[in-house]
């Protein structure tokens, strides 16, 4: 079986390009047959790539000729050879096989944090994050296992390496189990074409030779310097960045692979044409996060407040003091902790979100979460604000109380469809997905040992 592609690098109708071809593996080929669409000439540096994928490649094949794949390709694999002569490379070719390497299938290991079950029970962006990333890189036809805690649901294969997500059960410092789930991610790490790492830290040292097929998403504040020694030491490892922004603080010349934003399912939250009357603050009681604000914001407006957060033990006393005593007022309920499906129906029937941040937020996905359901944002100037909210279409963009209070009238005015529409338009998971395949493709087309990317001849 074959699949004809065609390439807008300027061939006339009926011709294959010149340098990208395509197959995939047949769905009931017990060997795993892949036909070559057109000829092909295959120089030297297609065979050693191909080895590293599995792929048994003569040198050289002709239309009707077969490529053998290895049993860890699964029925159905589709898989892309694309060749650039030396020298003939063009930004034209290189486009059209960019594209059609969304239709490749990986190897793909995602190590998540062990805080919480992926996707999280209550409070949790960033195993909710690897969530939605995992899910879709299996819809789209990936091979993906995810290394998390043994109370996770996913379609991947999950590979357990704690009982359950350790906030839970009431264990506070990560590192041992950590090191354990990264000392199983590196014995079976000659499984896979890539490693995603969403732990931050601690797999920089171990992995340091591995960095060829290594990625880390950096979901926290980087403007800390305690953390910048371990990007200092290491500085080849792949990094990606959640917002622009967040690179700001960071030591120069890293491998900085790309930035991508976060994205959640376009049906994980619906609709509400209509919202409602109140304000909503959602996430966690901290001073950087300034519920403080929300609620001086929501009383000067006179519109009803409700707070929908957690309180970690570390900013309890911060609570106690500082918040609690605010609650008294009659426009102001605190909810407390809520669980994925209150979070929908809590952000679908507000007027608005409020953000008052006070810190350099990396992200800020409830701010995604809020423009799936057509809420706009109050969000303060910081961090990502200014990546995320299109200020005057997905909500408001503030820097002081009382530019927040007019923002309060003025998102009265939007359209929660367009606000919407901004969330279908640049954070779904499936956007996100397609963006970390370009990533991984970038990394494993990355030169090494001296050759060069018109040298590439790529097989994944």
């Amino acid at each position: 079986m074959t699949k004809r592609s065609a390439s807008k690098g300027g061939a006339r109708a009926g011709e294959l390009p010149a340098r990208v071809v395509v197959g995939f593996v047949a769905r009931r080929a017990p060997a795993g047959l892949i036909t070559l669409d057109r000829s092909l000439e295959a120089p030297t540096p297609m065979k050693g790539l191909a080895h590293r994928r599995g792929l048994s490649v003569a040198a050289s094949g002709r239309r009707g000729s077969a490529f053998r794949t290895v049993a860890t390709h699964r029925p159905g694999t589709r898989l892309l050879l694309a060749g650039f002569s030396p020298g003939a490379v063009t930004t034209k070719d290189v486009r059209a096989a960019g594209a059609l390497r969304q239709d490749v299938a990986m190897r793909i290991a995602q190590i998540a944090p062990l805080a919480e079950a992926v996707p999280p029970r209550l409070y949790g962006g960033t195993e909710r994050v690897v969530s939605w990333l995992t899910e879709e890189l299996v819809a789209q036809g990936h091979e993906v296992t995810l290394f998390a805690s043994g109370d996770s649901r996913t379609t991947a294969h999950l590979v357990p390496c704690a009982p359950q997500g350790l906030r839970l059960s009431g264990i506070r410092c990560p590192i041992a189990s950590h090191l354990v789930m990264l000392n199983e991610v590196r014995r079976r790490a000659d499984q896979f074409d890539i490693l995603h790492f969403h732990v931050d830290l601690l797999q920089h040292a171990l992995f340091r030779d591995l960095a060829h097929k290594c990625v880390t998403t950096l979901h926290g504040r980087l403007d800390l310097p305690d953390f910048h020694p371990i990007y200092r030491v290491f500085p080849e490892m792949p990094l990606v960045s959640i917002s622009d922004s967040q690179r700001a603080p960071m030591p120069p010349n890293l491998n900085w692979l790309a930035t991508i934003h976060h994205g959640l399912p376009a049906t994980a939250y619906p609709f509400h044409p209509s919202g409602g009357d109140y304000l909503a603050y959602l996430g966690r009681i901290a001073p950087e996060k300034r519920p403080d604000r929300a609620i001086e914001i929501a009383t000067r407006a006179g519109v009803p407040l409700r707070i929908a957060a957690k309180v970690d033990p570390v900013d309890r006393a911060y609570f106690e003091e500082s918040i609690r005593p605010l609650l008294d007022h009659p426009l102001v309920e605190f909810i407390g902790e809520i669980d994925e499906h209150a979070k929908r129906d809590f952000l679908g029937h507000a007027l608005a979100l409020l953000f008052p941040i006070d810190w350099p937020e990396p992200f800020g996905l409830v701010m995604i979460e809020a423009m799936a359901a057509g809420t706009p944002v109050i969000a303060w100037r910081n961090g990502s604000v200014p990546e995320i909210i299109a200020d005057g279409i997905s909500g408001v963009i503030v820097a002081s109380i009382e530019e927040a209070v007019t923002g309060v009238e003025r998102v009265w005015a939007l359209s929660r469809a367009a606000v919407r529409a901004r969330f279908e338009a640049r954070f779904t998971a499936r956007r996100m997905a397609q963006n970390y395949l370009t990533a991984y493709e970038r990394l494993l087309r990355a030169p090494k040992r001296g050759q060069t990317f018109a040298d590439e001849m790529a097989v994944v």
